[in-house]
């Protein structure tokens, strides 16, 4: 198993993906599961998703020009056995933008910022609200894919 420790953050993160992943595993049996969890940290504070777009704007206005995290958590469980577990935590900075940027990126992106903590969707518009990001990609949209895949393969679910 590999885990890196990053706090009270990664903990909640990691025990919010293997709830899920027992969960299903207890109507799956003998099924490998991938759960998934993921917390945006910013200077101590949890962000949730949003509600609604104008909660979506006001998170939007909290991150602007800030640094943030995305503690990600993933595990495989079988028959409610956590086999394997992986965390990271990319951070990114926002630029500092304009309220009216933000309205007019949350009109041109629609309900579909209220399904990140964050309140931005970074592989379509919400690329545009970033000046650095540091982190694997496919960890910044909520699963850390290429570890999953190392697992996988390791465990001979995936040709290696």
């Amino acid at each position: 198993m590999k885990s890196a420790h990053y706090g009270a953050p990664a903990t909640l993160a990691m025990a919010l993906a293997e709830r899920k992943a027992v969960a299903v595993s207890a109507v799956r049996p003998g099924a490998l599961v991938v759960g998934a969890d993921q917390i945006l940290v910013c200077e101590d504070e949890i962000f949730s998703k949003p509600a609604n777009l104008g909660a979506a704007a006001s998170q939007l206005q909290r991150l602007r020009g800030r640094p943030h995290s995305l503690v990600t958590a993933v595990c495989v469980v079988r028959d409610g056995a956590v086999l394997w577990r992986y965390i990271a935590e990319p951070r990114l900075t926002m630029r500092d933008v304009s309220d009216g940027f933000l309205h007019g990126y949350l009109a041109a992106a629609g309900q579909g910022v209220l399904a990140s903590p964050g309140a931005y969707q970074l592989e379509a518009l919400g690329v545009q609200l970033f000046e650095a990001i540091d982190g694997d990609f496919f960890t910044i949209l909520g699963l850390p894919l290429l570890p999953l895949l190392g697992f996988l393969r390791r465990a001979g679910v995936v040709p290696a």
